[in-house]
């Protein structure tokens, strides 16, 4: 019996039992049509944390303090106690690492700001020019501060746009306006680009930035950095660019072989691979839930041919006394099973592609549907059909069909 006689005698035991076969395939449609869903949520995601991680510089490295360091025989120090880094290790970064473009200390005071009568509370960034270029950052007016400004400590800030709206309300042009935070005045020289909030939901527009020296001395009186931000020559170097800065930093610290380092070292490649990873594993933990569907499904098929088998006994016996053998009848009801869980598989594709749009439409969330997971899904209802219609077709092609015939 050739392929297009099976699927011909598959496609009319379907129509003679329309709703029992839906029925049946619907553990299919479900299964499928939520693998579909969870996956493409997942993948969705994913891509969505890649992208917003990407607008903070894919490039960039973040150095800080290690919280690891102990004082006194143990006792460990808070992070904001950390004055391990310093203008010096800045500098020698500069100096000596091969595979980066741009380094920046960087110190933050918290306060309020103040324009006239309207003021709102927020932090100060302080930063070397070079910050613009790590954190991909544009400005959407004015000009950004110097190396001049860093050097005599000049009272010029930068802004973003929730600063904008909550000081400038009435849509005056901040650039060349004076602010005033923690009464410390400014002059505004520059507006940021709109950013959004980040991956934790962070307002990145929230914030102010002047040189790093200004912030340093009028408003923290330190000496010391809290951070120091880099940029790799690109997103393949960031590991050996991080492995440079590392040594540097150690050289520096006169830190022994024996010791740990008192400071920490992370790229942003770094954070998206933790994030993506935590992303695929929840992503399969889903959709294996989904999947459970799937086997459920593949019971249905499978009680549905024991009874398809049951009624057809004559049958099978009539096809056998003409000569049909036994591997015909197993191929035949095979293929029902197979049929059966494929049709349910394509509707449950065009269901959970469905699903992905309406979740993204009524709920705003990324959704990608991969043709990897399509393709999967249709293996998966083929093994699925071919595992629970097995044995049903098997005990339909050892029937003696002296007794089928008899069978009433």
């Amino acid at each position: 019996m050739n392929a297009i006689n099976l699927l011909r005698i598959a496609w009319k035991a379907l129509l003679r039992n329309k709703l029992r076969a839906f029925l049946t395939m619907l553990g299919i449609i479900i299964g499928v049509g939520s693998v579909i869903t969870m996956v493409a949520i997942g993948q969705g995601s994913k891509q969505s944390i890649r992208d917003q991680l990407s607008t903070m510089g894919s490039n960039m490295i973040n150095i800080r303090p290690s919280s690891n360091v102990t004082v006194g025989g143990g006792a460990r120090l808070g992070a904001s106690g950390l004055q391990t880094l310093t203008l010096p290790d800045v500098t020698a970064i500069e100096q000596q690492a091969q595979h980066i473009t741009d380094v920046s200390p960087a110190v933050t005071a918290n306060g309020q700001v103040i324009n006239g009568s309207l003021n709102w509370p927020t932090s100060i960034q302080g930063v070397s020019p070079g910050y613009l270029n790590i954190r991909q950052w544009k400005l959407k007016s004015g000009t950004p501060f110097t190396d001049e400004d860093v050097k005599t400590s000049a009272k010029v800030a930068l802004i973003g746009q929730t600063i904008v709206e909550n000081v400038f309300p009435a849509g005056e042009d901040p650039v060349g306006k004076i602010i005033r935070f923690n009464k410390t005045p400014f002059k505004v020289i520059g507006v940021l680009e709109e950013k959004g909030e980040n991956t934790f939901g962070q307002d990145q527009d929230d914030i102010i930035m002047a040189p790093y020296t200004t912030v340093q001395k009028r408003l923290l009186a330190i000496d010391y950095v809290q951070a120091i931000y880099a940029s790799a020559i690109n997103e393949q170097s960031s590991d050996t660019a991080t492995n440079e800065i590392t040594a540097i930093l150690r050289k520096q610290h006169k830190l022994k072989a024996t010791d740990d380092n008192d400071f920490t070292v992370r790229t942003q490649a770094e954070l998206i691979s933790t994030i993506s990873s935590t992303s695929e594993l929840l992503t399969v933990l889903l959709a294996a839930i989904a999947g459970i569907s799937l086997i459920v499904g593949g019971i249905g098929i499978m009680n549905i041919m024991y009874v398809s088998v049951t009624e057809r006994t004559k049958e099978i016996g009539l096809r056998m006394s003409i000569g049909a053998r036994g591997i015909d009848i197993l191929l035949q009801f095979l293929t029902e099973a197979i049929f059966i869980s494929i049709t349910g598989g394509v509707i449950g594709v065009a269901l959970g592609i469905i699903a992905s749009q309406v979740i993204t439409w009524l709920l705003s969330w990324p959704t990608l549907v991969s043709q990897s997971s399509i393709i999967l899904s249709f293996l998966v209802c083929a093994v699925t059909g071919v595992f629970f219609g097995y044995y049903p077709a098997r005990n339909a092609s050892r029937l003696d069909p002296i007794e089928a015939l008899r069978y009433e």
